[in-house]
């Protein structure tokens, strides 16, 4: 799959861009805040929804010097794959809902875009993956679940609502004091909780089972060492006891055991069953707080390497190579499991982190994809063995080299 033709509008800095691309390696050049990464961000916005920047959307519409109200953004490209053309189109607005549009048609939700175009996205924080909290291990798990199955989309969307719904009860009920029969409400929100949440945990591990082994060739081929990568899901359900999603954190562990939590069931309705019980334990507690203390969004990975979590243990190099395994997986996943191709890779200003035989090698196992964008202030931090067409960005202006 590759990006043919790229038109902003109103798009962080740029009033109006249009951009034409072709297969393979393209360079945007340029020093920083000139606009490269907002280009290659509007990109990845159409197979996320997600910014690998900010949370939310209301950032990348520009807004005028005098601020005024109703802005609105849109990105447009015509995406191809074995020589079909689709375009897409995606409106970002301030003061009503957003709209997305397929060959020029409306899409019922903007939702309904994600599946025409995969993308995976190097970046300098993908550190944070390995050595903040859980929840940047979270969003890179669901959003690579979004990018294979594109219908949990939908789910995300539906167990957010619920959680919400829930959790707003939870609080109510702690004001109040309600306790007993008149929580039977809560139970009916128990049951909505419960399938979508026992879903998207099902997700997960099948996620991690499949890109296990990608993780493993990846990480011997960017660090050439033999430590082994693992990954392990760690659920808030099958904890033995209650914890404080901030104890989810440094233990070794031995095998596929975890201390402090039992192995989760692959089967769907053994989820649930395991959902409901964790529930039940913690409806007291959930009642002081008001606040759901269970569930996929209290849950984590653990990032192994060998049997010591690369959280706290792995020194600076270890971290950055798994980090990278970590895309480079993501990119064999999204090859093996979808029927788009080539995912479009973008190395947003990574070259320049990297020491040069990780920049060698990341560049020697990158080149042969369909298409890749990197950014970079400094030519020289670009490895000369990339074939690469080269584009320079000057306050948001974008030219071809010649």
């Amino acid at each position: 799959m590759f990006i043919k033709h790229l038109s902003l509008s109103n798009f962080r800095n740029y009033r109006s861009a249009e951009v034409g691309f072709q297969p393979g390696v393209t360079l945007l050049l340029g020093p920083n805040g000139q606009g490269k990464t907002n280009l290659v961000e509007a990109i990845r916005y159409l197979s996320s929804l997600n910014s690998h920047r900010v949370a939310g959307y209301q950032a990348l519409i520009r807004r005028e010097a005098d601020g005024a109200q109703g802005a609105s953004a849109l990105i447009r490209a015509m995406a191809s794959h074995d020589e079909r053309d689709v375009m897409l189109e995606v409106e970002l607005n301030t003061d009503s809902q957003n709209k997305a549009r397929v060959n020029r048609a409306d899409v019922p939700k903007v939702r309904d875009i994600l599946g025409y175009v995969k993308t995976v996205t190097f970046s300098p924080e993908d550190l944070d993956i390995v050595r903040r909290d859980p929840t940047e291990r979270r969003r890179f798990i669901d959003e690579l679940i979004v990018q294979i199955w594109p219908r949990f989309a939908g789910v995300y969307a539906d167990y957010e609502r619920v959680l919400k719904q829930r959790n707003s009860l939870l609080k109510s009920a702690r004001a109040t004091g309600t306790r007993g029969a008149s929580l039977s409400t809560l139970d009916a929100w128990d049951a909505s909780l419960v399938k979508y949440g026992a879903e998207i945990i099902s997700a997960r591990l099948d996620l991690v089972r499949r890109i296990q082994p990608h993780v493993f060739q990846a990480y011997q081929a960017i660090a050439l060492a033999n430590n082994e990568p693992k990954i392990i899901v760690k659920s808030s359900i099958s904890a033995t006891g209650f914890m404080e999603e901030d104890d989810f954190g440094l233990e070794a562990t031995s095998g596929n055991g975890v201390q402090g939590f039992a192995e989760l069931p692959t089967d769907r309705t053994e989820l649930e069953d395991l959902f409901h019980v964790k529930l039940s334990e913690v409806r007291s507690k959930e009642l002081e707080r008001g606040l759901t203390l269970v569930g996929p969004q209290r849950d984590d990975l653990l990032l192994q390497l060998g049997n010591l979590p690369v959280k706290g243990f792995a020194s600076h190099g270890e971290s950055i190579s798994y980090a990278l395994a970590l895309r480079l997986a993501s990119i064999e996943l999204l090859k093996a499991e979808t029927r788009t191709g080539d995912p479009i890779l973008i190395l947003d200003d990574v070259f320049a982190e990297l020491d040069e035989g990780r920049r060698n090698r990341l560049a020697e196992l990158i080149a042969s994809n369909e298409q890749v964008f990197i950014t970079a202030a400094d030519m020289g931090d670009v490895p000369d063995s990339l074939k690469m067409k080269r584009y320079d960005v000057t306050a948001g202006e974008v030219s071809q080299h010649e």
